[in-house]
């Protein structure tokens, strides 16, 4: 195994986004972004299968602002880094995305593994990685929970609904793993300063996307609101009555509210 790529995706942060009460719309004013938390398990695959194989270990990621993520995607163990940042990537769907990522790994040369995460924390579609292999001709493994180097294929065992499937892979493939399948550890300081040496070029939308209007998104927001909380905030005293009727008048309001 000579080439290993992994997909990663540059997210809002969560932590930062708030709700706009009186509108019940995100308020993306000042988010800040970072590391798909999922993907930070697809790189530590990588990480190790490039421990087992000695193989060649390269992030791409495609979106907005991306080359803000090379610090910390290089700092997890990534030899080198393509990233593509262009507005039209700003409602990018699966589509787009698989598409787009496609492109980039073809303009590479192929690979004999890529790498993704079952999901990333915005959208959370699940379609990537399936999407991807379809495109570049690969084998596709969902649900991946373990991968290891077996001979000239990969050993997989895939966690399911029903119980764990192992499965051999040969050839060029696209595995989707998920988060059970490593503990991604935190950078030391050495591989944090290491990362700014570390190769990362820019690639340009219009080198890896012939067509534009293949990567039109076919999926359209047309709007996301917070859902509407409303709460009674009834106190009830225990003063004056017993523990036992306290709770008696407690279950009579809950049962009255359908809640019991």
């Amino acid at each position: 195994m000579k080439r290993v790529i992994v997909c990663y995706k540059w997210v809002p942060d969560g932590a930062d986004i708030r709700i706009d009460e009186r509108t019940r719309t995100l308020a993306m004013d000042g988010v800040s972004w970072t590391l798909n938390d999922f993907d930070r398990n697809a790189i530590e695959a990588g990480v190790q299968i490039k421990a087992a194989t000695g193989c060649d270990l390269i992030g791409v990621t495609a979106g907005v602002d991306t080359e803000a993520s090379g610090k910390d995607a290089l700092s997890r163990g990534l030899d080198s880094l393509y990233y593509l940042s262009d507005q039209a990537m700003a409602d990018a769907d699966s589509r787009t995305t698989s598409e787009v990522l496609a492109g980039m790994i073809g303009r590479l040369g192929g690979a004999d593994l890529v790498i993704c995460s079952e999901a990333s924390d915005d959208e959370y579609a699940q379609q990537t990685g399936p999407r991807l292999a379809a495109l570049l001709g690969y084998s596709s493994v969902t649900c991946v929970s373990a991968l290891s180097p077996s001979g000239e294929s990969l050993s997989a065992s895939r966690k399911l609904e029903e119980g764990v499937e192992d499965v051999e892979i040969a050839g060029p493939a696209v595995v989707s793993v998920v988060p059970d399948i490593n503990q991604p550890p935190f950078p030391s300081v050495k591989q944090i300063l290491g990362a700014k040496k570390k190769p990362s070029q820019a690639v340009a939308l219009a080198e890896v996307v012939g067509d534009m209007d293949r990567i039109r998104p076919q999926l359209r927001t047309d709007s996301l609101l917070a859902p509407e909380v409303s709460r009674k905030r009834v106190s009830l005293s225990a003063g004056g009555v017993g523990a036992a009727d306290a709770v008696a008048g407690l279950l009579k309001a809950l049962a009255a509210e359908g809640v019991l």
